[in-house]
């Protein structure tokens, strides 16, 4: 169909087409970095359904991924929609922070926002579809002690992503043995407390500074639909050439 008849196709249904530019786009910019970094194994910490490493393979990622997620619900359609990927893994049913034992963690309706933290305010009213709703006690391991299994001789530079909902912090404290081979990381930066307890942004990006990464990019993230004011992103690091 040419293209002038789409155009006017959609006015007509009150639709308005605008051209996307995939080259411009922030995933598109995220699989440059780690095609420019030559990430060859990336960790998916907090999972959930597997909705950032199927992201991936749609961008044309083609390395392995081992994926982490603490939740049984969540962590079933994960090993799910995996399974047709001899490079995607998924590690045992898991938390990850920095000790071993047991943690308990909180069960939002929406499931991505369950988080071993209280809920406050800010994020319920934002987005009431997260009020937690039960909680599940999960195993609770340290990254540094349960990659090793995943990290081959062959292995030459990591990529952690960490979606964990207020404990990031913890999730580096617990990874320290690693990080010379993670070449960059992801992760959330909160503007406004939206979990009881949680690092936000200034102190999240001089923690990861400190480790030795520098900020490469900021993607938007949550936003409160009322006021418009973006209550979350996602940082990207990678440590400097």
């Amino acid at each position: 169909m040419p293209k002038k008849v789409i155009k006017k196709l959609s006015r007509s249904l009150g639709i308005d087409l605008k051209r996307y530019n995939v080259q411009t786009s922030e995933a598109a910019k995220m699989q440059r970095l780690l095609a420019y970094h030559n990430i060859d194994l990336v960790f998916d910490v907090g999972a959930n359904i597997g909705q950032y490493a199927k992201l991936l393979r749609e961008l044309g990622y083609s390395g392995r991924i081992v994926s982490f997620e603490p939740l049984l619900s969540a962590y079933s359609q994960l090993k799910a929609v995996s399974k047709k990927d001899p490079l995607w893994e998924i590690a045992p049913q898991t938390a990850i922070g920095n000790q071993e034992g047991e943690i308990t963690i909180n069960i939002a309706g929406n499931s991505y926002s369950s988080s071993a933290l209280p809920m406050l305010d800010a994020h319920l009213e934002s987005a009431p579809e997260s009020a937690y709703s039960g909680s599940e006690t999960v195993k609770l391991s340290r990254l540094d002690t349960i990659a090793k299994d995943y990290i081959k001789s062959e292995t030459k530079s990591i990529f952690l992503k960490i979606d964990v909902q207020g404990l990031e912090k913890q999730v580096l404290e617990g990874a320290t043995a690693i990080l010379p081979l993670v070449k960059g990381i992801k992760l959330e930066l909160s503007l406004v407390p939206l979990y009881e307890g949680q690092v936000l942004f200034k102190e999240m990006i001089d923690i990861v500074e400190k480790l030795g990464y520098e900020l490469y990019g900021i993607e938007p993230g949550f936003t409160a639909e009322k006021t418009g004011r973006m209550l979350q992103m996602d940082g990207i690091f990678f440590k400097p050439d």
